[in-house]
């Protein structure tokens, strides 16, 4: 189990926030191109989606571990999965917000890095720009079978 205090998850989210937006774009080799880093996907290691928080000890590992998302990135030369859907995006026309109907990819890359098994979901909608969508720890236990899980589901909510 893992346990923080209120000072400890301040301080984990604070360096997290402050390095997300240094980042900008990290190069990753599979791609042969950066992918960015922007403002949605740092309120996404918050979120699941809107209007749905995430459960605080999720918050926080997202939080601790969000330093090795640029090193994998930039590490990555083997795709490890790949989804593709149609989604609901939020987009901008004429000055203002609406939801859209879009062909959404996501892209997983899996690493082992300092004794941390962790998956890093990119994300493009239609063909723009690839930008990081998601950090997912190696956490969940299936106990049906007893083996471990990163994540089922929908991308869209890692």
């Amino acid at each position: 189990m893992i346990d923080f205090t209120d000072e400890q998850f301040k301080e984990v989210k604070q360096k997290a926030e402050e390095l997300y937006k240094s980042l900008g774009e990290v190069y990753c080799p599979y791609f042969k191109e950066k992918i960015s880093f922007n403002a949605q996907e740092l309120w996404h290691l918050s979120h699941k989606r809107r209007d749905w928080p995430r459960k605080i000890k999720d918050e926080y590992m997202r939080y601790k571990l969000f330093h090795l998302a640029p090193q994998i990135l930039n590490d990555s030369h083997t795709l490890q999965g790949i989804w593709e859907t149609k989604g609901f995006e939020r987009v901008r026309v004429n000055s203002r917000t609406e939801t859209v109907l879009k062909f959404v990819t996501y892209y997983e890359f899996i690493s082992v890095i300092q004794k941390n098994r962790i998956k890093i979901i990119v994300k493009q909608i239609d063909s723009d720009q690839k930008f990081y969508w998601s950090i997912i720890p190696f956490w969940r236990m299936r106990k049906s079978a007893f083996t471990r899980t990163l994540h089922e589901g929908s991308p869209e909510e890692y």
